[in-house]
């Protein structure tokens, strides 16, 4: 067998320096070439390489140029030629700034600093990686080097093909991880690591998840949780014990343990690094929530350390778009852990915080626990900070939808603040956050009236009608709807608003336009100059029509008529130009739509008011025969407008309060009329009551208090069936006690 001798080169490269640590990076190339049996050059192959010198006692007061010389002597990659090139990084790095807290920094996986117990002399080649191998056989130290040298070739993604191809080193290292993790914190770092450089790579997680290392992890978190437990239940103890007798011990037990949770969050952190990559694959995130993988995150929340805080709740997000983490979550003390973070000094941590707190927003049992943990003050000091008001919002905007909330907003400097942004906006189009949150505050009274204050409602009136915004009407819109001094003060915009009714503009900002009209029930307006002057009742009926706009619109008008109707002269204008007709035809069109059945009747309810139109309404129309058909409608509220209009129908006309009282007595007893009938058929029997029947004895009817004689003395047995006052025809009546009940009347 021929041996042909190799002849290896290293040339020198470029110096640079890195780009977030204290630390030089020496670029250089390997060429290595076979000779032949006559020294000619048979095959090469060149290698491009970087070594990365760390420089720990780099600082302010250090001697740049005894330093330089320093690196220059003891690196053999660097020519002494370049020894002035050294100096000058040197100086750069010493005088370098820390990167600004504002600017956003994302979470990479390769973003994993190095730790202590990484450095060594020895400088790592992939060539000799079987003898690193070996020495995974040996004692714990020599492992620990073994396996550290193995992580400086996996730290480079050039070496990973390479090392994937060695089954023996990573068997070896599976195996030690898997025996000895217990037995050295940085064994099992350093192990761990490794297969996450391997993790950080899509097409390498079938080799990680092969060797079971994901499952290792798990374990190996569950494991240091426990222990941390115990240190911390050790050192209470300790403490009361050595504050009292021994200070010096105190701080020589706490140094210890500083020590001890210094190493296991570099554990941790490098273990959660991989699982996380490892969680791209969704059935394998699964197992990890059933591996109680949720329960361990949160516990971690209590640590110090901002790095492995950024991490877990980085794991946390991710796991919370699923249903079922979002519910595990909910079970824990997630938001009360996570409240501690807002507002934090570290700029990804607080960004992806919040990021994981409005994602949890869209629990409504999560929002409660937000608020009473204390969280909607420390967001609402959010919305001022550029970096973080975006999200900030998002989430206080999830916390507003419920009604029980909305008032906390009037003790907090929420609403100034929004109304600033609002109005910063000139005459661009407002963010659809800002907006909607403002829209939800606004159906709060006090929160009204806080928008109202100075000139608050006078700007939003000016910019929504130069604008005609309709999202920034909607707020407006709910203002109105407030009693008390807000809603005074739309006096002065009636005409603006009753302006913009016309075909001409966008239906939705008509709709808001009209909604805040009719939410403008106050005595003094006169409503018929207003449908004069801008000339809204044809406007009115043609709208009116079934189809000729949409429904929410059409709904608008028809409210909007009920709110003028209150107007006796306007009422009377209104019942003139024949809109009762449309408004009975609309009826007929709608009768499915509970929101328009009711609306109808509350117009004809504010109509039976007025002489003028309840002689029209009763004489002219059939609304009294669509009333009484309403009265045992299954929406109470329907049924209520109904029994209160046919009330004061039945006062006016006789021969309706006779038809009303029928309807009602045939309603109550329908059971027992039906039963009585059904018995008659049978049996062949003639009437009880005789030809006639009870249906001509008024005295027998109920009025729409109750079942009263002609008299108008109640019987006091009315009261005491719990059924007949409400004319619920559905309660099962025997027939024994309903001939009784008609008996007794």
């Amino acid at each position: 067998i021929s041996v042909h001798p190799i002849n290896g080169k290293v040339k020198g490269g470029s110096l640079d320096v890195h780009p977030t640590e204290k630390a030089l990076i020496v670029q250089y190339e390997v060429e290595a070439t076979i000779l032949g049996e006559t020294g000619d050059e048979m095959l090469g192959d060149r290698k491009k390489c970087q070594k990365i010198i760390r420089l720990k006692s780099l600082n302010t007061n250090t001697d740049v140029a005894a330093l330089a010389r320093k690196v220059v002597e003891e690196c053999k990659l660097i020519h002494p030629s370049k020894l002035s090139e050294v100096e000058q990084l040197l100086f750069y790095l010493q005088n370098r700034k820390k990167a600004s807290g504002k600017e956003k920094r994302v979470v990479k996986p390769r973003d994993l600093t190095p730790f202590e117990g990484m450095e060594i002399d020895e400088e790592a080649n992939i060539n000799k990686v079987e003898e690193y191998v070996e020495l995974l056989y040996e004692g714990m130290e020599e492992k620990v080097k073994g396996a550290t040298l193995i992580l400086h070739l996996a730290r480079n993604p050039v070496n990973l093909e390479e090392l994937l191809e060695n089954e023996t080193a990573l068997g070896a290292l599976a195996r030690v991880l898997r025996e000895d993790w217990k037995q050295s914190v940085e064994l099992a770092t350093t192990i761990i690591y490794v297969f996450f450089c391997f993790s950080s790579f899509s097409q390498f997680h079938g080799l990680v998840t092969h060797y079971k290392i994901g499952a290792l992890c798990m374990n190996v978190m569950e494991h240091e949780l426990k222990r941390y437990d115990l240190w911390q239940d050790e050192l209470q103890k300790k403490t009361r014990t050595y504050i009292l007798h021994f200070r010096k011990e105190h701080e020589k037990a706490f140094k210890k343990y500083q020590g001890l949770l210094v190493k296991q969050e570099q554990l941790l952190r490098v273990a959660l690094y991989l699982l996380l990559n490892l969680a791209e694959d969704t059935r394998t995130e699964l197992k990890m929530r059933n591996k109680n993988i949720v329960h361990m995150l949160v516990k971690t929340l209590d640590r110090e350390n901002e790095e492995l805080l950024v991490l877990v709740v980085s794991f946390l997000k991710k796991l919370s778009i699923f249903l079922e983490n979002k519910n595990d979550m909910a079970e824990v003390d997630t938001v009360e852990r996570l409240s501690r973070l807002v507002p934090c000094e570290h700029e990804d941590l607080l960004n992806i915080t919040l990021r994981l707190l409005l994602n949890l927003s869209f629990d409504t049992g999560l929002r409660i626990k937000m608020v009473q943990v204390g969280l909607l003050p420390k967001l609402t000091s959010l919305l001022g900070d550029e970096n973080h008001k975006q999200m900030a919002m998002c989430i206080l905007y999830h916390i507003s939808v419920d009604d029980r909330f909305k008032s906390m907003f009037a003790y907090t400097d929420c609403i100034p603040q929004l109304m600033k942004m609002l109005f910063e906006h000139g005459e661009e189009r407002i963010d659809a956050e800002l907006i909607s949150f403002c829209i939800n505050l606004a159906a709060n009274k006090k929160n009204a009236q806080l928008i109202c204050e100075g000139n608050g409602l006078k700007m939003l009136m000016k910019r929504a009608l130069k604008l005609k915004d309709p999202l920034l009407m909607k707020m407006i819109r709910n203002i109105s709807q407030h009693d008390g001094p807000p809603k005074h003060l739309f006096i002065d915009y009636v005409g603006d608003l009753a302006a913009q009714i016309t075909p001409d503009e966008n239906e939705e900002y008509v709709i808001e336009c009209l909604g805040t009209l009719a939410n403008l029930t106050i005595a003094d307006l006169d409503w018929e100059l207003v449908l004069k002057e801008y000339n809204l009742v044809p406007y009115f009926k043609d709208r009116l029509k079934p189809g000729s706009a949409e429904d929410d619109l059409i709904l608008e008008v028809v409210i909007m008529i009920g709110t003028v109707s209150m107007d006796d002269s306007c009422a009377a204008m209104l019942a003139k130009s024949g809109i009762i007709p449309a408004i009975i035809e609309l009826l007929n069109a709608q009768q499915e739509d509970d929101e328009f059945v009711c609306q109808i009747v509350y117009v004809f309810y504010q109509m039976v008011f007025h002489q003028a139109t309840r002689e029209v309404i009763i004489k002219e129309t059939q609304a009294p025969a669509y009333l009484i058909d309403l009265m045992h409608d299954k929406n109470a509220e329907i049924r209520k407008v109904c029994d209160n209009t046919l009330d004061i129908i039945a006062e006016y006309d006789e021969e309706w309060g006779r038809k009303t009282q029928r309807e009602k007595f045939r309603w109550h007893n329908s059971q027992w009329l039906e039963m009585v009938e059904s018995r008659q058929m049978e049996e062949g029997e003639p009437f009880m009551y005789g030809e006639d029947g009870e249906m001509d004895r008024p005295d027998l009817f109920y009025s729409t208090d109750g079942i009263t004689p002609a008299s108008g003395a109640v019987s006091p047995d009315f009261f005491s069936d719990p059924y007949a006052q409400n004319g619920d025809g559905q309660h099962g009546y025997d027939s024994e006690t309903n001939f009784n009940t008609l008996k007794h009347y």
